[in-house]
């Protein structure tokens, strides 16, 4: 599509969002531009696209039932096609994520306590549940009553999937062979942290964890060999003086490893932080603002030179100029309608 980059929008389907919703990034206006739905579906906040740019996965929600349902992708125009659904009792994932040969998805499921794991047919299609783990475990928070899965997803080398429990305070490494998770590690962060999401450096073996309940980044070693982690340093995502309600929500890594992005829900900001080279540890440049309530989530252009945030509450996007120098950013667009939107991709190009 030459300067013009098709986007996905996932979202609540509580008041008017219709289901996931695509977009253009415009390079040469710097704008996004033709938000429209592009499948109606119940619930899919969390997406995930192929790295082939055929698929894609959505959480979702089928009456009393939860679980994935998959998309074939038309590269030009970025319309999706349903190819099936699967779903299991209970509520549906929060967080879902495919292999880069498109052979598996995993789903993590903040109610349930599970990661489920499903293999995919040639044509993209899911299979029945191949595997699910169940957790258990508790925190000292007050939304730490049970284990509160909030991530699962594949290690650069996919040799692992790591799972990340917010409600019990654990990074849980599972090794992953043809679907089937067994778990080899367990990391346990700050008791009342509440780690949500991670981002692998793509070239040093060190991984940033962003936790909701503390607002934090954690920087960990990462142990390519047995998928274990070490803290190496914490630092906080929020001002020190900010005493309102604040969860912290997505984290995401630029592609040259230079720069670590975070975001605030409630003080509805993008933290962002350098890399140091050496250590791989963080320091802070700068607090945007979101302009728009409770950024849910955000996503790097393919360029690198945009970015885009979510923001739920106001049912908006907002679109950055990012220095890829300094790593800043610069809002440029502020009102885009989109009606619940939580989570925010790009096709690969």
């Amino acid at each position: 599509m030459g300067n013009q980059f098709i986007g996905y929008v996932g979202t609540y389907t509580k008041q008017e969002s219709e289901g996931v919703y695509k977009f253009v990034l415009d390079i040469d206006q710097a704008s996004i531009v033709n938000v429209s739905p592009a499948a109606e579906l119940d619930n899919p906040t969390y997406l995930t696209v192929s790295n082939d740019n055929k698929y894609l996965y959505a959480v979702s929600k089928d009456g009393e039932k939860g679980g994935v349902t998959s998309f074939a992708i038309d590269r030009e125009t970025g319309n999706l096609t349903k190819l099936n659904s699967r779903s299991t009792a209970g509520s549906p994932p929060c967080h879902v994520s495919i292999k880069s040969d498109n052979s598996n998805v995993v789903t993590a499921n903040y109610h349930t306590k599970k990661v489920e794991s499903y293999l995919t047919n040639p044509d993209g299609s899911l299979q029945t549940l191949t595997d699910v783990v169940e957790h258990d475990g508790s925190g000292p928070h007050e939304r730490q009553e049970k284990p509160h899965m909030h991530y699962a997803g594949f290690t650069p080398d996919e040799k692992f999937v790591i799972a990340i429990d917010l409600g019990s305070d654990n990074i849980i490494t599972y090794k992953a062979e043809e679907g089937k998770l067994t778990k080899v590690h367990t990391f346990q962060t700050k008791p009342g942290s509440g780690p949500r999401h991670i981002a692998f450096h793509p070239s040093a073996n060190i991984a940033y964890v962003m936790t909701e309940l503390s607002s934090e980044v954690i920087v960990l070693s990462y142990n390519r060999s047995d998928g274990s982690f070490t803290e190496k340093q914490t630092i906080k995502a929020i001002p020190s003086d900010y005493d309102e309600t604040n969860d912290g929500s997505a984290i995401h890594i630029s592609k040259d490893g230079k720069f670590v992005y975070v975001a605030n829900r409630g003080h509805n900001s993008i933290a962002v932080f350098a890399i140091n080279d050496e250590s791989g540890e963080l320091t802070l440049i700068e607090w945007v603002s979101t302009e728009g309530d409770w950024p849910r989530d955000f996503v790097l252009d393919p360029t690198g030179k945009f970015l885009v945030a979510s923001n739920q509450k106001s049912g908006t996007l907002t679109l950055y100029q990012r220095d890829e120098q300094t790593g800043r950013l610069t809002a440029l667009q502020t009102d885009v309608v989109a009606p619940e939107a939580v989570c925010v991709k790009f096709l690969n190009y």
